[in-house]
């Protein structure tokens, strides 16, 4: 490094001396006090460039024109501009830019779409609920008229129902007192169908009436008479509205009033001096005579007389209705 700085300390007088005498007659020429500014110039970039040149540093693009005319001016922006022609010549355009980062802006445009179209299917939505509301309203009206009108078909056959089961009474009680027995304020009539007690009392109600309930021995005399009379000469049993269901041996009519009288069939007696039985014939044994198994009283159509009998066995009957 001192060497470098000492071959520069001897080379720059010479250099200086040298500039001088070249560039006399110049200075001459040229005169005043412009020309020794330019003078002392070009002086000074002549040493920096023998001074560079000493000291091995590259050369800047400016040495190369130490007068700084404008020749040199002109020359040195056409080679920058040149360079940059060049440059960018260099630089590869490429083919296809990458897709840029979205930006705040973009995510916000980005969500104020997806809520609009949110916002317009909510829309769509409200529509159609709106259409099924009204629907529903529509069905909901629909169902109560049919439902009123149910109720009004509802009425209308309970009173269909009232109204047959008012003529079916009418119409046994006529049919009963015009074909069967008139007898005061009430009416028998006989039916051949084979029913148990229970059913044939249903089907005696169903007409208005009941099974034969004999208040007193005139009726149950009349009564005799008249199955007699309609079943001879044979002997069939006739169900009446009598039972001891409820408690054996207290007998009561289907209305619920107690027996005031009884008609039970009695064993004949021997004659006066006959021997009598040592058994008497089962048919012909004093009644009631069934207890707890026979609860329900038939009559004997020949002569009237009462017989307990099981309640599911399936006899004639006889109906008595008001008059």
């Amino acid at each position: 490094m001192q060497a470098a700085w000492l071959l520069g300390a001897l080379v720059v007088p010479h250099l200086l001396g040298f500039g001088h005498g070249a560039r006399g007659a110049e200075r001459e020429w040229e005169g005043g006090w412009g020309g020794a500014q330019e003078e002392e110039r070009e002086r000074e970039a002549l040493m920096l460039k023998h001074l560079q040149e000493a000291l091995g540093l590259p050369a800047g693009r400016g040495d190369e024109n130490p007068a700084g005319t404008v020749e040199g001016k002109e020359d040195w922006e056409m080679e920058e501009d040149q360079g940059e022609e060049e440059e960018e010549e260099a630089t590869p355009t490429p083919s296809s830019s990458p897709s840029p980062s979205p930006t705040p802006e973009d995510i916000v445009t980005y969500i104020l779409g997806r809520l609009a179209g949110l916002d317009a299917g909510l829309h769509q939505l409200h529509v159609r609920l709106h259409a099924l509301d009204t629907r529903v309203v529509e069905l909901t009206q629909g169902l109560r008229q049919l439902r009123n009108a149910a109720g009004d078909t509802r009425d209308a056959v309970q009173a269909l129902q009232e109204a047959q089961g008012r003529a079916e009474h009418e119409h046994g009680r006529l049919e009963g007192c015009l074909k069967g027995l008139r007898l005061g304020h009430k009416c028998f009539l006989l039916s051949r169908d084979f029913e148990t007690q229970a059913a044939a009392q249903a089907r005696c109600t169903a007409r208005g009436g009941s099974l034969a309930q004999p208040a007193d021995r005139q009726q149950m005399e009349a009564l005799t008479r008249y199955l007699r009379a309609a079943l001879a000469p044979y002997n069939w049993p006739v169900w009446l509205g009598v039972h001891d269901r409820r408690a054996e041996g207290l007998y009561l009519f289907e209305n619920g009033q107690r027996v005031s009288f009884f008609a039970w069939h009695r064993a004949p007696r021997p004659e006066l001096g006959a021997q009598p039985s040592a058994a008497p014939h089962p048919l012909s044994a004093d009644q009631p005579n069934g207890g707890t198994l026979e609860n329900c009283v038939a009559q004997a159509s020949d002569d009237g007389s009462w017989w307990d009998h099981d309640c599911q066995r399936r006899l004639y009957y006889v109906c008595e209705f008001p008059f």
